[in-house]
C-alpha cells in the first residue's frame, strides 16, 4: 500500500459501492477488450489502493470487539454505559451497536473495492502506461484483501454472504464451507502472482498470503461452528470441541512451514522491538495496515490512544483496559519480558512525570503500543495515532504451526515450536522455568495468551477452542473487583478506609458492575455478532439473524 494515500481516498469517494448492488455473484472474468475506463498505472493502483480506506478505520475498533466480548478487558468509552463500547464489554451486544455495524459494513465496503479493482484492471487494455505484469500484481493485491476480508467476517458472524462481482444483490448467507473455499480461492489465485516479500509490511506479499492461508486451515480444520450449533448451544455451557479435520490442520502446518522456510522473517531477540512508530516494517511483522495518524488517512490507529487514553491522567477512564488488577499476573514469571511490555503498571516519561497505574490510583493498561523510547524504558510525552496496525507476525505463525501439530496428535512434534517462542520471551535462559519440557493443551493455550495479551486474538482464540463461555464464568468471579466491596464508591471506601483520599472509587464501582455484568449476560450467542444494520442504521436484509440476536 502506498504511503501517499490520495489516491486511495480519492477513488473510494468515487467508487463507494452500495453492498449488495446484483444477484450475479459467480467471479467476473478478469480480461476483457476495452471494456475498462482505466488506461494508466496510476488509475489501477488508486483502484488497488482504495481497498485499503475502510481497513484503516478498523485497527482499533477491533479491540472493542475481540478483547471486550471476553474476560480480559472492560470498554469504558462513553460515561454512559449503554453506549457502544460498554455495551459489547457487559455482553449486551444488539444489531445496532456500531462495532459490529462498522466492522461488517467497511469489511463489505473494502470488498466492493476489490471486486471493482479485480473487474476493472483485469478488463484494462496494456499498453506503456500500463503492462500486464502491473496488472496482475494488483489485480492479485485486490484478491488477498478480498480473501483476508472474508476470513474476518466469517470467524466474526459466521455465514455471510459472498459478493464477488461490483455489481451484486447477494443477500444469501453462504455456508462456512462455502465462505472457506472461497477464502482460500482468492488467496491461492493471488499467491503466485505477489512478490515473495516486500520490506513495506503494508503490501501483501507471499509471505501474508501463506500466513494468512495457515491460520485459515487451522481455524476451519478445527470446524468453526454453523448457525444451528450455536442455536443449540445449553446455557452457558461451551459446545463439545469435534475431532478436529487433521487434512486441514496439516495444511496449516504446510503454509506455515512455507513462511517459516522462507527465512524472511524472525523474531526479535528484543520484545519491545516489536512494538511503535520508530519500529515499524521490523522483521517480525508479516502484514500490518498502514497509518500516518489522525486527519491524513482514513482515521488513524487508536490502539494506544484507546488502551492507554489520556496519558499522564492516571485516574481518567480510559476508554478500554484490563478488567482487573489480577491480570497483571496472567504471565505469572516476572522474568517473562513479556509481562512487562503487555502490562503496563507504571510509566516514565522523558519528562521524568512517573504515573502509577495500577490500584489504588488506576487501572492496568495494556502496553504494547505506547510510544516508548528505543530502550523501552520510558514513554515519550506525546502518543500518537500513527501507528500500523499489525495484523500477523511471525510468533503467530509458531504458534499456528504448534497448533495444528498438537490437535493432530503430534505434541512432541509442537513442542519444540512454542519454545522456540519461550526462548525469547525468557532471553534465551531457561533456567527461570521458560523451557516447557511437555506441551499440554494447557500450555498451548497459555503461550497464545501470554505472547498476543490484547492483540485482538482472544476471542478469536477461545471461539476456536469452544471455551468462550467456560473461561468468563470460571475466570471473572475470581477477580479483585469482583468481590462485594467493589460494589460502590461507599461500600470501596469503607473497606479501605487508610487509603480511602487515594481511591478513584466511582470508577471502580464501574469495573464491578461490568465484571458482574459479563457473568450474568453470558449466552452461547457470543460465539457470534449480530448481523448488524447498515451504517446509516437501515436493515441490510441478510436473514436469517444469528442465534439470540
Amino acid at each position: 500500500m502506498k504511503k501517499n494515500l490520495f489516491f486511495s481516498i480519492v477513488l473510494f469517494a468515487l467508487f463507494s459501492i452500495a453492498l449488495f448492488s446484483c444477484s450475479d455473484n459467480n467471479d467476473p472474468d478478469d480480461g476483457g477488450e476495452n471494456s475498462s475506463s482505466v488506461k494508466t498505472k496510476a488509475e489501477a493502483e488508486a483502484l488497488a489502493n482504495a481497498v485499503y480506506g475502510p481497513l484503516q478505520t478498523l485497527s482499533s475498533s477491533y479491540s472493542f470487539l475481540l478483547e471486550s466480548a471476553t474476560e480480559t478487558t472492560i470498554s469504558f468509552e462513553e460515561v454512559d454505559d449503554s453506549k457502544d463500547g460498554p455495551q459489547v464489554s457487559v455482553f449486551e451486544t444488539t444489531p445496532s451497536n456500531w462495532y459490529p455495524i462498522k466492522v461488517f459494513n467497511r469489511l463489505y465496503k473494502s470488498i466492493g473495492a476489490a471486486n471493482l479493482a479485480i473487474e476493472e484492471i483485469g478488463a484494462a487494455s496494456t499498453s506503456s502506461n500500463l503492462t500486464e505484469t502491473d496488472k496482475t500484481l494488483l489485480v492479485a493485491r485486490s484478491k488477498f484483501i478480498r480473501g483476508y476480508n472474508y476470513f474476518q467476517l466469517v470467524q466474526l458472524f459466521g455465514e455471510v454472504p459472498l459478493v464477488l462481482t461490483s455489481n451484486s444483490t447477494e443477500r444469501t448467507r453462504a455456508s462456512i464451507d462455502v465462505v472457506y473455499d472461497q477464502i482460500v480461492k482468492d488467496l491461492t489465485d493471488a499467491l503466485p502472482n505477489l512478490p515473495e516479500f516486500d520490506s513495506n509490511k503494508s503490501n501483501p506479499s507471499q509471505g501474508a498470503a501463506n500466513t494468512i492461508l495457515a491460520k485459515v486451515y487451522l481455524t476451519w480444520g478445527q470446524k468453526p461452528l454453523s448457525q444451528s450449533e450455536v442455536s443449540a448451544i445449553s446455557g452457558t455451557t461451551d459446545p463439545t470441541k469435534p475431532a478436529p479435520d487433521t487434512e486441514k490442520l496439516q495444511k496449516a502446518v504446510e503454509y506455515a512451514n512455507k513462511v517459516i522456510n522462507s527465512g524472511r522473517y524472525q523474531l526479535l531477540d528484543n520484545y519491545n522491538g516489536i512494538w511503535g512508530v520508530a519500529n515499524e516494517n521490523n522483521a517480525e511483522v508479516i502484514f500490518s495496515i498502514h497509518h500516518d495518524g489522525d486527519g491524513i488517512d482514513a482515521q488513524g490507529n487508536h490502539q494506544t490512544h484507546c488502551g492507554f487514553t489520556w496519558p499522564k491522567s492516571a485516574r481518567t477512564d480510559p476508554h478500554i483496559s484490563y478488567a482487573d488488577i489480577t491480570l497483571e499476573n496472567r504471565i505469572p514469571d516476572n522474568n517473562d519480558i513479556r509481562k512487562l511490555f503487555s502490562y503496563a503498571t507504571r510509566i516514565e516519561y522523558t519528562d521524568a512525570v512517573v504515573d502509577t497505574l495500577t490500584w489504588p490510583v488506576s487501572i492496568v493498561r495494556p502496553g504494547k503500543w505506547i510510544h516508548r523510547t528505543t530502550d523501552g524504558t520510558k514513554a515519550l510525552d506525546e502518543q500518537p495515532n500513527n501507528i500500523d496496525h499489525i495484523d500477523f507476525r511471525y510468533a503467530e505463525v509458531l504458534l499456528i504451526k504448534a497448533e495444528a501439530l498438537f490437535f493432530s496428535n503430534k505434541a512432541s512434534e509442537a513442542l519444540p515450536v512454542v519454545n522456540e517462542i519461550r526462548k525469547r520471551a525468557f532471553g534465551g535462559h531457561y533456567e527461570h522455568g521458560g523451557k516447557l519440557s511437555a506441551l499440554t493443551k494447557e500450555d498451548l493455550y497459555n503461550e497464545w495468551d501470554y505472547e498476543f495479551a490484547f492483540e485482538q486474538k482472544h476471542w478469536l482464540n477461545l471461539v476456536r477452542w469452544r471455551t468462550l463461555l467456560s473461561q468468563v464464568k470460571n475466570t471473572v468471579p475470581n477477580y479483585e473487583y469482583y468481590k462485594p466491596e467493589y460494589q460502590s464508591a461507599t461500600t470501596i471506601k469503607a473497606a479501605f478506609p487508610e487509603i480511602a483520599n487515594k481511591i478513584n472509587a466511582a470508577f471502580y464501582a464501574r469495573v464491578h458492575s461490568h465484571l458482574h455484568a459479563k457473568v450474568d449476560n453470558l449466552h452461547g450467542k457470543f460465539y457470534r455478532f449480530p448481523i448488524p444494520l447498515s451504517e446509516d442504521y437501515t436493515s441490510l436484509g441478510i436473514t436469517p439473524q444469528n442465534p439470540g440476536y
